[in-house]
């Protein structure tokens, strides 16, 4: 049976109000199927295509289910953590507790989120003045733990949320420690939610829930299908030019772009600014602060450009992004869903563009066999995918025009004499062999004799060097030879010292 009103799933009625007041009238697929089964009581393993409501499909049921224990008393004791959601990133936290909140804000129920990159002092009075409901990412609640500011004894439902990107971050060993201060799982109700699934997920799965309902609403790993996906074949140095053409040509705004690393999403945003487009980037090295303020005015519609790292492929709720661009592709094909998932979201339609330059073919190969079909090539004016992908500069034509009035070489392989001011002397005739030098071979020339001295002369007073025999040595020694003799008539050279390796020291005894 199909369900058309959140009043069918039996949720409460303050519940049924904050959804009403927040806009929301029927149910997404994820959360019509999963909404009942968590009601129930049953472990689930949910997957379903970002942006298709997951947080509220697991948010709801938990709210349901803990309105019982809302209650106005001042005491801790009376607010013990009863439900547990763990994320991968901190906007992904702070994403799931505001819809927490928004949810629950006609019950009594208390919520909180704790993350890195921020004061734990700040935290540490909001979690012993006691919380229903904890959102946390797993390495602050370790801190949380080891304070003895939080007690894990009562959880009845713990969820684990984008588990894909929990394993992605090596985030699975700091995971299993924090089940250890759970009840058993079988006292417990578990919930497993991602956009993805692999084998790596399915073994978590097997040591987390208990005989889980699967729920899946579309194909595993695939992109919701309102976004129109499109690649531009382009030279890597000429990608910042194109997302600059792009976003001025067809007057863009709020457009979020992907890089892999911090420093280049930072220097991306540097070279943006100084083209006069305005942007802002976040990634894993800037302050919580500094990040949550950028997402605000990308939010507010304040930035043109956003440059995030995969930090932000998770967990950014942007109600109508329009435009998704991935500057660098992902070296996992599963975060380029991920990815463009920022867009397109709730049913919305919405643009993801890819710019790949030659040597990330493979990657886009990748990403077209994951998704089972082939992602359209897009062109721009004045940008030829065929040739070259770069964009004709001026000063490209320049490098053109003076590479064509040069002259030709002549049939003996030698340049012709310029003529003007900037005419080059002909070229001399090979200088006579030196006596001693093979043929084929250049004698060297004073200066470089002077500095082979003087190296030399360096080597002979560093009392560190080692030295190897060179089988080859005159047999009269030479006098560096004499300085420091090593034998009968050989003439050990020294080695730079870079180039050595000291032998290794011996491991101290313990």
């Amino acid at each position: 049976m199909q369900v058309t009103s959140f009043e069918e799933l039996g949720l409460r009625p303050e519940l049924l109000r904050a959804v009403a007041e927040a806009g929301y009238t029927t149910p997404t697929p994820i959360q019509a199927q999963a909404i009942p089964v968590i009601l129930a009581g049953r472990d689930v393993m949910g997957g379903a295509q970002t942006g298709t409501g997951k947080t509220a499909g697991f948010a709801l049921p938990i709210l349901h289910k803990l309105a019982q224990y809302a209650n106005t008393s001042p005491s801790p004791a009376r607010h013990p953590v009863r439900a547990l959601i763990l994320t991968p990133t901190r906007e992904l936290a702070v994403q799931v507790e505001e819809s927490v909140r928004t949810y629950g804000k006609h019950t009594n129920l208390r919520s909180t989120v704790v993350y890195g990159g921020v004061d734990i002092k700040q935290q540490l009075p909001i979690v012993r003045g006691g919380v229903e409901i904890l959102v946390a990412t797993p390495g602050r609640l370790l801190d949380h733990i080891e304070q003895k500011s939080v007690y894990l004894g009562q959880v009845e439902i713990f969820v684990l949320d984008e588990a894909d990107r929990m394993l992605d971050m090596g985030f699975i060993p700091d995971i299993r420690r924090i089940m250890g201060f759970l009840p058993p799982a079988k006292e417990r109700q578990n919930l497993l939610f991602s956009a993805t699934f692999s084998n790596e997920i399915k073994k978590l799965a097997d040591a987390l829930l208990n005989e889980p309902q699967l729920i899946e609403v579309a194909k595993r790993n695939t992109a919701a299908e309102t976004v129109a996906q499109s690649a531009y074949k382009v030279a890597a140095d000429a990608k910042r030019a194109l997302l600059a053409h792009l976003v001025r040509t067809q007057n863009l705004n709020q457009v979020l772009c992907f890089v892999r690393t911090k420093h280049g999403a930072s220097r991306l945003a540097r070279q943006l600014e100084k083209e006069g487009l305005i942007t802002d980037a976040i990634h894993g090295d800037k302050s919580q602060q500094t990040r949550m303020e950028a997402l605000a005015a990308f939010k507010e519609g304040k930035l043109q450009v956003l440059v995030a790292t995969d930090v932000a492929a998770r967990g950014l709720d942007i109600d109508d992004l329009p435009l998704v661009i991935n500057y660098e592709l992902p070296y996992v094909p599963e975060d380029y869903i991920h990815r463009i998932g920022r867009t397109g979201r709730a049913g919305a339609s919405g643009l993801a563009m890819s710019f790949v330059a030659p040597d990330e073919q493979k990657l886009l190969d990748e990403i077209e066999k994951l998704l089972k079909k082939k992602v359209p090539i897009a062109t721009a004016e004045g940008f030829d995918p065929v040739v070259s992908g770069t964009r004709r500069s001026d000063a490209a034509a320049s490098r053109e025009r003076t590479h064509a009035a040069r002259a030709p070489r002549s049939e003996s392989g030698t340049r012709a004499p310029r003529s003007g001011s900037g005419t080059r002397a002909p070229r001399s005739e090979p200088a006579a062999r030196a006596p001693g030098t093979e043929p084929g071979t250049r004698a060297p020339s004073e200066s470089a004799s002077r500095r082979h001295e003087e190296r030399e002369r360096a080597y002979a007073l560093n009392p560190d060097q080692p030295r190897i025999v060179r089988p080859d040595a005159p047999a009269t020694p030479s006098p560096l030879a004499r300085a420091h003799p090593v034998g009968a008539g050989r003439h050990q050279q020294p080695v730079p010292a870079l180039l050595m390796k000291r032998p290794a020291k011996e491991p101290e005894k313990v």
